[in-house]
């Protein structure tokens, strides 16, 4: 009996083995994933330069957080980061850098806050990530006014509710030449999936405050964005319960968000470890921070193919 289990083990891993001819089919190692229904798994930076980029190059991550909002507010350092990704790159799965998902150093209070900082975010995607997580994200409003601030006046499809994209000519100059591809290419890549199947930018919300929750189910519906998560800290202090994360009111708080993400089609994000990244798997949780270890597990239990 014994034998027979450890056999069966050894043949799942065997077959899990990742792809070693594997050829990368889109810039952004995040969306390629998500796009198979693979859940992915990140790291964080917080806040380096070239020679960070270059020590997180071949990362086992499949993406790295860049932390902007409580950091130093310095792009000029994101770009040295982009470029130590590439000199040190590429990948294992064959990308010319891992994906990397800044933090935004402004809340969505309201329309207004955004469409002020408009110029903030037009600036992160200048340095060549590929998406944006938005802090407190309260209003449907201002995830419009985010969303629009990410396209070109150009961008297909036009939606309703959402208008025209609000980045300028110049904007696709140096991000191109991070993502290896021509400035008129650019153009039509730089824009958010999966609302456009062929964009290769992926935005994400914090419901992370009592406020933002109320509403929730209207803001992780705005066309653009493609998941969520519930800021479990964050949260603890808007409902007064600062790093009480386990009590009735922040569970409900978080179980909101999951339905509201399932709810819109979008993905929830949460984190894992070891003994529990197999079952937030299989409870439909695609984007998780773990660590290699856990990292691993998940990789093996979905069989993956893409290299890590």
């Amino acid at each position: 009996m014994q034998r027979r289990h450890f056999l069966a083990l050894a043949s799942a891993a065997l077959a899990a083995q990742p792809n070693p001819s594997y050829k990368p089919k889109r810039i952004n190692k995040v969306v390629e994933l998500l796009a198979e229904d693979q859940p992915v798994y990140y790291t964080e930076s917080r806040g380096g330069g070239y020679d960070e980029g270059r020590k997180y190059a071949r990362t086992w991550a499949d993406y790295i957080d860049y932390e902007l909002e409580n950091g130093d507010f310095n792009l000029s350092a994101l770009r040295e980061f982009m470029r130590g990704l590439i000199e040190g790159g590429p990948t294992a799965s064959g990308h010319r850098t891992p994906a990397v998902i800044a933090t935004l150093p402004v809340g969505a209070f309201s329309e207004a806050v955004m469409r002020a900082n408009y110029w903030v975010i037009q600036q992160v995607l200048a340095t060549g990530i590929h998406g944006i997580i938005l802090p407190h994200a309260r209003t449907p409003e201002a995830v419009r006014a985010f969303v629009e601030a990410t396209r070109y006046p150009f961008a297909k499809p036009v939606v309703a509710g959402l208008g025209e994209g609000m980045k300028g000519m110049g904007s696709q100059l140096h991000p191109s030449k991070i993502w290896g591809i021509a400035p008129e290419d650019y153009l039509y890549k730089a824009d958010p999936w999966p609302l456009n199947p062929e964009g290769e930018l992926i935005l994400g919300l914090k419901i992370e405050d009592r406020h933002a929750l109320q509403n929730a189910e209207f803001t992780t519906k705005v066309p653009g964005i493609a998941y969520a998560e519930w800021g479990s800290s964050d949260m603890s202090f808007s409902l007064g319960t600062p790093g009480k994360k386990d009590t009735p009111q922040m569970l409900a708080a978080r179980n909101r968000v999951q339905a509201a993400c399932k709810s819109a089609g979008i993905f929830f994000l949460e984190g894992s470890r070891e003994d529990t990244v197999v079952a937030k798997i299989k409870e439909g949780i695609r984007l998780g921070g773990s660590n290699e270890k856990a990292a691993h597990i998940g990789r093996l239990h979905t069989q993956r193919q893409m290299p890590w």
